[in-house]
């Protein structure tokens, strides 16, 4: 499903916009440096679900690389499988979320790759545990 089938019209953005706060009581981007895009980006998708595995995007280890490239902020992100039924937003939700954080004026330019292929191994321990792999 796509967002322009509809999924993707539930969300309206990062649940720290509406005002609420995480059981720490800081939203994301409350630990990043506020100059610093990258690690901006970085603590906002801590906050990006895989729906299906319901860990971040982070802890599963899907997130190979955040960059500055000439202004816009590069994202590289597999999937757990080239099959996923996230494919299309799972990316969208990503981007999204990382522009309510650093804002409009930056470019956020989130690309698939498959290389290296994801495994089990590359999951934080914490994720990893949750799903019985350690």
């Amino acid at each position: 499903m796509s967002a322009e089938d509809g999924w993707m019209a539930p969300f309206a953005g990062p649940w720290w916009l509406d005002g609420s706060e995480s059981s720490s009581g800081a939203g994301a981007g409350a630990g990043a440096d506020p100059g610093d895009p990258v690690a901006a980006a970085r603590d906002a998708l801590t906050h990006v679900y895989d729906p299906e595995l319901r860990l971040d995007v982070v802890a599963l280890g899907l997130v190979y690389d955040i960059r500055e490239e000439e202004g816009t902020l590069v994202v590289e992100m597999t999937l757990t499988t080239p099959g996923c039924p996230v494919s299309e937003s799972l990316p969208e939700m990503a981007r999204l979320t990382i522009e309510s954080v650093v804002g409009p004026g930056t470019p956020v330019d989130v690309r698939v790759v498959w290389d290296p292929p994801w495994s089990p191994e590359m999951m934080d321990d914490a994720a990893a545990g949750a799903l019985g792999f350690r």
